[in-house]
C-alpha cells in the first residue's frame, strides 16, 4: 500500500477534514478559487496546521490524471487496513450485524457508490476480495465522499471460506441474482444478515452462489432487464433496512 494517497473533491476533503485531520499532511488547492466553501477547508487545514499549497489548475489536473478534483486535494496517510482479523471484533461489537459484500467489483465510481450507499444504510463492514476487485483508491475515495473513511473495508483473500466463516457466526448470507425465484419485496429480512452483490455484467461467481443461503431479485418493469451493482446495492439495502427498523 502507498505511504501517502491523494484524496479530492470537496465532499470527500471536508469529511476527511472533519474526521481524520491527523492523517492530513498537505492540502493543495486551485489558486483561482476563493469562494467560501474552500475557503472554510482552508481556515480548517490551518487550524491544524496542514500544509496549504495554491497550485494552478494544470497542476491539480495533473495530481489527480485529470479526474474531477472540483479545486482541491488533499495528501494523507491512507484509511486504516482492516483484515480478516478484524471481523470478530466488528461481529463481536454490534447487535444483528449487517454486511455487504462485493464479489469482484471492479470500477472504482462503483465501489465509492456502494460504499456511500453502506454507509447510509448502516452497513458495518464491506467485505470484498483481494483479487480481481477494486481496493479503496482515490478515485473510490472521491465517489464516497467520505464514507471510504467510516466504513471498514475488508478485502480477504478466499472469499468463499470468510462466506462459510460468516455462515457459523450466524450471518444468514443473500445473494442477489436475476434468476432468483423470490422478489426482494417478498423476502423477510431479520437477524444478523450480510446482501452480498455481484460483479458487473457477469453477477455472482458460481461458488459464491451456492455458498448464498437465499438467492433474490430485484424485479423489473420496464425494459431494461438489470441494473448497475452500485444502484441495485442501494435498492436492497434500505429495503432492508425499512424492515429492520420497522
Amino acid at each position: 500500500m502507498n505511504k501517502t494517497l491523494n484524496i479530492f473533491g470537496l465532499h470527500a476533503v471536508e469529511s476527511l477534514l472533519k474526521t481524520h485531520p491527523e492523517r492530513v499532511s498537505r492540502l493543495c488547492v486551485l489558486k483561482e478559487r476563493g469562494d467560501q466553501k474552500i475557503q472554510t477547508l482552508i481556515q480548517t487545514a490551518k487550524s491544524h496546521s496542514i500544509k496549504i499549497e495554491l497550485l494552478s489548475r494544470h497542476d491539480l489536473d495533473r495530481l489527480v490524471k485529470d479526474e474531477n478534483h472540483q479545486g482541491v486535494v488533499a495528501f494523507c496517510q491512507p484509511v486504516k487496513h482492516f483484515t480478516e482479523d478484524d471481523l470478530d471484533s466488528i461481529l463481536d461489537s454490534v447487535d444483528k450485524p449487517l454486511l455487504l459484500i462485493l464479489d469482484g467489483v471492479q470500477d472504482p465510481h462503483n465501489l465509492g457508490a456502494c460504499l456511500r450507499s453502506a454507509d447510509a444504510a448502516g452497513v458495518h463492514a464491506v467485505i470484498a476480495p483481494r483479487d480481481k476487485a477494486v481496493g479503496i483508491t482515490s478515485v473510490v475515495s472521491k465517489v464516497a465522499s467520505g464514507a471510504a473513511e467510516s466504513i471498514p473495508f475488508i478485502q480477504v483473500t478466499n472469499l468463499a471460506r470468510t462466506l462459510e466463516y460468516l455462515k457459523e457466526r450466524g450471518i444468514w448470507l443473500y445473494g442477489a441474482a436475476g434468476e432468483a425465484e423470490n422478489s426482494l419485496y417478498e423476502t423477510k429480512f431479520s437477524g444478523s444478515l450480510a446482501i452480498v452483490m455481484g460483479a458487473e455484467g457477469s453477477g455472482l461467481r458460481r461458488l459464491t452462489r451456492d455458498t448464498c443461503d437465499f438467492l433474490i431479485k430485484i424485479p423489473m418493469h420496464g425494459s431494461v432487464s438489470s441494473l448497475n451493482v452500485s444502484v441495485a446495492t442501494g435498492v436492497i439495502l434500505f429495503e432492508v433496512v425499512r424492515q429492520r427498523s420497522g
